[in-house]
């Protein structure tokens, strides 16, 4: 078997042996289950398990990607395990598992593996690491998945790919015409211009052009959701303040849904080196920070929907109930975190829609990074995640212009990164300059983009293919206008003190003589509304949506911990 280099050098943690008392100690946790030679335990695309340890005799795994193409990747034997991260998450595995001989495993439940995970702590440790490895290599195999089809320069492509790849999930990218196989699935289904990017399924089934939301169904970040059901806590949002709540929640015995719009980790996660987050001298990407606490929520059991948008919350009722965007289904909650942070700020351009994905993008990821080699680049931003964006984009592209509207960066990026730009030759710094103008074509994207110097009141012409926007974000609460929690001037989320003096303002009927929230919908006369919650009883609010919270990752994960032991005080006064 030949393996990745990263792979290899970690073979031992990636296929770990589980030791006969280790193993007797699992059977609580699951049920044996015996197949004949050649028998199919798992199908790519299809079945879903949480855990397979061989008992006896021996496993063939292989990746198979849905045109017919199958590859060995390994074979487990007695006291190997199969299993990767679509296994702690409920999701249909990525891969085929076939009985070599006379195979007896000892069959784990997604529910049951996670409490194995908890239970068994050093046990759980290995299985974990395993499983992160595994779908390492899956990834960088690119050979199992959706395989998606279609021509150069399709911006629904590029977003299709960039939320693959936000969320971790494998996935290969094809030419129409680059193979036989290729040539011939699009001949049988003959897609017209609105049908690309077709995607064919691990299970074989094809799609053209089919939603964000349709592939988070297909490959089960997106789970059926109960309506039924009343959860401890829904978390909205699933940066690092939402992932800090749901995992410091679920790991105390809340139940827990978060919900997220795109992907995990939220605009932190486009971070390409976070070099001042405690306990990480050699600074780690947002990606990777994120991938890690994904992984962290799912061993403590928390349901994770993407993409999954909240577009109302409904606080006239107990328990709560967050209204799914472009559905009328019904979210019910004890309590509500909201932690959606903010959306990308958009700079007035008459065709700017018309070049996202085409040119024009919000965050540099490796995706991003790949199209800009050897290539000339605008970045427009002044704040720390613009740095950081620059000087990643630098290590790919020939030049990357840096434009800002102010006169230096000393007043919104953080020194060390003022630092690094100007000791990096191929980022050249363009102060008082905007764009003011976007050109291209459907076929080739963007091609020129026009920058003004708003000091001399000149302007001039750039062939460049690739604009960068971090030009800040506006917070995310539009969806709370039907629920009536107190917000400023500029729309970030009033908590603790704050958002009782606002809410005195418009209607006292809540609040004592004393500024104390009344009894009403389980508050107490007499106890102070907490610190990270909102006007409204049971709402909290943290991290970037937060009036008055510092912007910073460690901050937010700060928030997300803290607001825990809020929510234990508030539901212990629940009836």
């Amino acid at each position: 078997m030949t393996l990745p280099d990263t792979f290899q050098s970690r073979t031992a943690q990636a296929l770990p042996t589980i030791a006969p008392a280790e193993l007797k100690r699992m059977e609580r946790f699951g049920v044996r289950a015996a197949f004949n030679d050649g028998d199919m335990l798992f199908e790519a695309g299809r079945s879903k398990f949480g855990l397979m340890v061989v008992v006896q005799g021996r496993i063939r795994i292989s990746r198979y990607d849905g045109l017919g193409n199958s590859s060995l990747i390994t074979e487990h034997g007695a006291g190997e395990f199969a299993g990767e991260m679509s296994q702690l998450s409920d999701a249909p595995t990525l891969v085929n598992g076939h009985a070599v001989g006379a195979v007896e495993v000892l069959v784990l439940t997604t529910v049951a593996l996670r409490a194995l995970l908890v239970a068994e702590a050093e046990l759980g440790e290995r299985i974990v690491r395993a499983f992160i490895l595994r779908r390492v290599e899956l990834m960088e195999s690119a050979a199992c998945g959706p395989v998606l089809l279609s021509p150069n320069n399709n911006s629904q492509m590029h977003a299709m790919r960039g939320w693959l790849a936000s969320n971790g999930q494998p996935h290969k990218v094809l030419d129409p015409q680059a193979t036989e196989q290729a040539r011939a699935l699009c001949a049988r289904h003959n897609p017209q211009a609105n049908d690309w990017p077709l995607v064919v399924f691990p299970d074989g089934s094809v799609q053209r052009n089919p939603t964000i939301v349709e592939l988070g169904r297909r490959l089960g970040t997106l789970p059926a959701l109960d309506s039924d059901q009343v959860w401890d806590v829904i978390v909205v949002g699933a940066g690092p303040a939402g992932l800090a709540t749901a995992v410091y929640a679920a790991s105390e015995g809340l139940s827990v849904l978060a919900l997220e719009t795109r992907a995990y980790g939220g605009q932190a996660a486009a971070s390409a080196r976070i070099e001042n987050y405690l306990g990480f001298p050699t600074g780690i990407s947002g990606r990777a920070l994120a991938g890690r606490a994904y992984v962290q929520s799912k061993k403590f059991g928390v349901e994770m929907a993407i993409p999954a948008p909240a577009g109302r919350l409904l606080c006239d009722v107990r328990p709560l109930e967050v209204e799914m965007c472009g559905s009328l289904q019904r979210l019910r909650a004890r309590s509500v975190v909201v932690a959606c942070g903010a959306r990308y700020r958009r700079p007035a351009l008459a065709n700017l829609s018309r070049f996202e994905g085409k040119g024009v993008y919000y965050w540099a990821s490796p995706l991003e990074a790949g199209l800009c080699a050897d290539a000339e680049v605008i970045l427009v931003g002044g704040g720390n995640s613009a740095g950081q964006a620059a000087v990643y984009l630098s290590a790919h592209a020939a030049r990357v212009h840096m434009l800002i509207r102010r006169d230096s960066l000393v007043d919104t990026m953080s020194t060390y990164l003022i630092e690094r730009i100007a000791a990096t030759p191929n980022i050249v710094l363009h102060t008082q300059s905007e764009i003011v103008e976007l050109d291209g074509n459907d076929d080739e994207g963007l091609t020129r983009v026009r920058v003004r110097d708003r000091q001399l009141g000149t302007e001039r012409d750039y062939a460049i293919n690739r604009v960068f926007l971090f030009i800040g974000a506006d917070p995310n609460t539009g969806w709370l206008d039907d629920c009536g929690v107190a917000v400023d001037d500029k729309g970030f989320i009033l908590t603790g003190h704050d958002a009782l003096v606002r809410n005195d303002q418009t209607d006292d009927r809540n609040i004592d003589q004393n500024g104390d929230r009344s009894t009403e919908q389980g508050h107490d006369r007499d106890r102070p509304v907490a610190s990270l919650e909102t006007s409204v009883p049971g709402v909290f609010a943290i991290g970037d949506v937060r009036a008055g919270s510092t912007k910073r990752v460690a901050a937010a994960v700060g928030e997300g911990a803290a607001v825990v032991s809020q929510i234990h005080g508030f539901l212990a006064r629940l009836p």
